[in-house]
């Protein structure tokens, strides 16, 4: 009896080291669903293994291992693929996704491909020639950053596309507008003495107080009604399965939506109860601020309350996210140094450092508040002011409870940073949602703007995995389907090649501070490993280890010994998602 007992602790033992299947294969029990062999299988464990085969039964990783040992778990039922050397990761993960905004953009009419004004205000013309004299147009998330120019449309180029239309040129939150816009808003073109401007965002004005149709947090400012022919909830859902499916394309198995509304937390559930939901999310809750703090943590309590609080690993509400900080694609990152007068952003004060939102006892409030009700808590915080600001919010919760850490609270973008910062991180257990595809972007007007030396910390990877600070890579895909037509591409072996290269485009120095860069490794685990840890789902998936969801994907080349510069180009041949298949189930797409 004793020998027997050992001999089962031995098994075991084996089984959870991935060294040996589970059960023999003459147990019915232990004989395999699926088996793939004969491949290049890159596990992402903590040792960053390789094997040649695993072996998945209902849904799960119950083995993996060299070919002899895997291959003992085939039954006359299991499905076999000899894999003939190709590659196998696990499922790709990206940690910051608008899936429902970005399906939708395009349900009325197609957005072009903009990279100069004059293709801006091309764009205007066309719109002002089909939409009724009066109507809003307005242009969504087209940075002044990824313009030729580098610079906003001007009042008087707007008013002349479309002299009879309010137009908005919004990026991010802040906009472009020209005078019908303005007037419809209630803002005055020249603001009088004693008075103040309306709303909380801020009006830029020239030198004898004339408005210049910039306006910064435009939300707060304009008011826009939109006249566009809203989809019905069967469209919404179809256009949500169509980007859905394009993720599972490009490898993408798990992602976290990071501001969704009570409504869109439904969409996703009617979505995943009608068995549909071929990508795990989790959830982040767009946590409106600009309240009385009393009402604002009333909210994340009722969010907290919400079924999908406990969720199943398809679909489960994360935590909170709100805005900290304006964007550094606009002029109103909040930073610890004056921006400099700007007539790329239109900045004409010299002591003008961004905008801030969220005052520190009121974020601190609401950082232990989303952390008692064990939410993760998140802030876009673009600027070094931002994320310094946010780093003494989580400092201060954490010398009253360890929920900070547990909970994975996590900094989001945080594109500048500083030496400080990312020791700090490190030290109180604070996670990093970064988008690497921004540095590709936007590098050429930030260097403009900023200088080499303001840019050292800008994206610091590197330094960040050398602290072990868990970085995570998204996208902040936000509008558009299709992975490298997207605003801000969410094609991940790109953002990969990004952050392992460092070169941005239309930038004649060559890489950004290449000692930041990282190598493929690293790079595979910000997708995988690192971004499961942000979704709270580090036991679940993220690495092909045995009791692990089986998601992984098949690639047509060798992505740790192709040459670098193939990273973007390769292609993912199978995508499984708890051993299915969906990119068979899904053939059809955009």
């Amino acid at each position: 009896m004793l020998l027997r007992k050992l001999r089962i602790v031995c098994v075991g033992l084996l089984v959870c080291c991935g060294s040996f299947p589970v059960m023999a294969a003459d147990s019915e029990r232990g004989v395999a669903d699926l088996v793939l062999h004969g491949g290049k299988i890159l596990t992402v464990d903590r040792g960053f293994s390789i094997v040649q085969a695993l072996a998945v039964r209902d849904g799960r990783i119950v083995a993996t291992g060299s070919d002899a040992q895997v291959l003992q778990l085939v039954g006359p039922n299991t499905q076999q693929i000899d894999l003939q050397g190709q590659t196998v990761l696990p499922g790709l993960i990206d940690s910051h996704v608008h899936a429902i905004d970005a399906s939708l953009l395009e349900f009325d009419h197609p957005v072009p491909d903009i990279q100069t004004i004059a293709d801006v205000l091309q764009h205007v013309r066309e719109r002002a020639a089909v939409v009724p004299a009066g109507d809003w147009i307005v242009l969504e998330q087209i940075f002044i950053t990824r313009l030729r120019e580098q610079r906003y449309p001007t009042r008087a180029e707007l008013d002349a596309a479309a002299p009879h239309h309010p137009v908005a040129f919004r990026t991010g939150p802040d906009a472009s507008v020209n005078s019908l816009a303005l007037a419809r808003s209630g803002i005055p073109d020249q603001l009088e003495p004693g008075t103040s401007e309306p709303g909380t965002g801020r009006v830029e004005r020239d030198a004898a107080g004339r408005a210049t149709g910039i306006l910064r947090t435009a939300r707060h400012l304009l008011k826009i009604e939109q006249q566009t022919v809203k989809p019905t909830t069967v469209e919404r859902d179809t256009r949500l399965l169509q980007l859905l499916q394009d993720y599972n394309r490009v490898g993408i198995t798990s992602a976290i939506d990071r501001a969704v509304s009570d409504e869109e937390i439904e969409q996703y559930r009617r979505v995943r109860d009608a068995g549909d939901l071929t990508v795990r999310m989790r959830l982040s809750y767009h946590l409106d601020t600009d309240r009385k703090l009393d009402a604002v943590k009333d909210d994340i309590r009722r969010v907290a309350r919400h079924p999908l609080s406990q969720g199943d690993d398809r679909l489960k509400i994360l935590g909170i996210k709100t805005f900290l900080d304006g964007g550094m694609l606009t002029g109103s990152a909040y930073m610890r140094a004056p921006w400099g007068v700007s007539q790329i952003y239109g900045i004409d004060d010299p002591e003008y450092r961004g905008l801030r939102y969220i005052e520190p006892d009121t974020l601190r409030e609401i950082v232990r508040t989303t952390v008692e009700n064990d939410f993760q808590f998140t802030a876009h915080s673009v600027g070094d002011g931002a994320v310094h600001a946010l780093l003494d919010a989580y400092e201060q919760v954490s010398r009253e409870t360890s929920k900070v850490a547990e909970t994975h609270c996590c900094l989001t973008h945080s594109n500048f940073m500083s030496r400080q910062a990312i020791e700090r991180a490190a030290q109180l257990g604070i996670c990093v949602d970064i988008q690497p595809a921004w540095l590709y972007l936007d590098t050429r007007t930030l260097y403009a703007q900023f200088g080499n030396e303001r840019l050292r910390y800008f994206q610091p990877l590197k330094s960040l995995f050398a602290a072990n600070v868990i970085v995570g890579g998204g996208s902040d895909h936000m509008q558009k389907i299709g992975a490298m037509r997207a605003i801000n591409p969410y094609h991940p072996f790109w953002g990969m090649w990004v952050a392992c290269r460092r070169l941005p485009r239309w930038f004649e120095q060559g890489a950004l501070h290449e000692e930041e860069a990282l190598d493929r490794q690293q790079a595979i685990a910000m997708y995988t490993r690192n971004n499961a840890y942000l979704m709270r789902m580090e036991n679940q998936i993220g690495s092909l280890e045995v009791g692990k969801l089986a998601d992984f994907i098949v690639l047509d080349r060798d992505i740790l010994s192709c040459p670098i510069d193939q990273l973007p180009e390769i292609q993912v041949v199978a995508t499984y998602l708890s051993g299915v298949n969906v990119i068979l189930r899904n053939s059809t797409g955009p």
